[in-house]
């Protein structure tokens, strides 16, 4: 079989774990978008390091996704992932050993879900004051 073909098998397998809830299936789009993104925040861009082992942490990880929502949607990123069901940390790990299991990522053997248990509180991560930090707006009564 090949690599197109089992990756189309693959996300079959995430197409039918969407269906059964709680996230749907851009959830697990943009994790995947969000661990290129997080790979080449911890270990550059250069073409050189694509061949290389790339692996990040748990940990890494959520804190590239909530950079990567931050960058992808601004002050909505809180509410576009509320609406996929991802409210915790512990979500995000949730889907990627959801695509760990279905094929689409790798992990090493000491890599366990409870890396993403409260990796940071959402609530904090996303109020109004972190948000507009992150994103460099001022407050337009200064």
């Amino acid at each position: 079989m090949s690599d197109q073909n089992s990756e189309h098998v693959n996300w079959d397998a995430i197409c039918r774990k969407a269906k059964e809830g709680p996230y749907p299936l851009e959830a697990y789009h943009f994790v995947q978008e969000g661990l290129g993104h997080t790979a080449n925040v911890v270990f550059g861009e250069s073409e050189s390091m694509q061949d290389m082992d790339r692996h990040v942490t748990g940990q890494e990880l959520c804190i590239g996704l909530k950079d990567f929502a931050v960058d992808q949607w601004g002050m909505m990123a809180p509410v576009v992932l509320g609406c996929w069901g991802i409210s915790r940390s512990d979500d995000f790990g949730v889907i990627v050993f959801d695509m760990i299991d279905a094929g689409l990522m790798s992990c090493r053997p000491d890599d366990v879900i409870e890396d993403f248990n409260g990796v940071f509180d959402f609530r904090e991560v996303f109020s109004e004051q972190e948000l507009a930090s992150h994103i460099g707006e001022c407050n337009p009564s200064s």
